[in-house]
Order: structure tokens, then sequence, then C-alpha cells
């Protein structure tokens, strides 16, 4: 169960960085409501790591989450932000993708 409240906050810290991205490109009221989701999903996303930790050793736990959210925000970055899309740029996503699942694979818990 601790694996599914990590994976949902490593979502959660795509979906703050996906924020501070809108909020980049909005101005007025609409700037104002995407720093607000970005605090929402950032106190989501810390909440539900601290409860993944209690059972996760912190060390694996860490990695995933920086890992889901490195990945979740790249993928964000180049569908929503038009970012580049390079060869060697997808190919160290998939080695960072590689990397969180064996760590899930040797993880004890």
């Amino acid at each position: 169960m601790n694996w599914i409240i990590l994976i949902i906050a490593g979502l959660f810290e795509v979906g703050f960085a996906f924020c501070l991205g809108k909020a980049k490109v909005s101005s007025g009221p609409a700037m104002y409501a995407w720093y607000a989701g970005f605090l929402i999903a950032l106190t989501m996303s810390m909440l539900l790591l601290i409860k993944a930790t209690q059972t996760l050793p912190i060390g694996t736990a860490y990695a995933v989450w920086t890992g889901i959210g490195a990945v979740g925000t790249v993928i964000v970055g180049i569908v929503i932000f038009h970012e580049p899309a390079s060869f060697w740029r997808l190919f160290f996503i998939a080695t960072l993708i590689g990397s969180i699942l064996g760590l899930k694979y040797i993880s004890n818990s």
C-alpha cells in the first residue's frame, strides 16, 4: 500500500511542477490560481511522502519519489510545454525509469 502512496506522492510532485510552468506563462488572477495549485500539490506530495516513509526505507522512497517527479515533469514538459524531445533526453529518462523499477524490485518492502 505504501508503494501506491509513494507513486501518488510522485504524481503530486509532477502536479506542482506543472503548476509552476503554467504560472510562469500566466498573469493576474490566473497566475495566483496556479500558484495556489502549486502549494496544494506540494503539500499533498510532502504529506504522502511522509506517510510512505513510515514503512519504506527513506533512501529508496526518496529516490523513487524524485524519480517519478523527474520523469513525469520531463514528459509534461515535452507534451504540454513543447520542450525538446531529443534522443539523449529520452535515453536518460529511460535509464531513470529503469533505476526506479530496479529500486522497487530490490526493496524488501
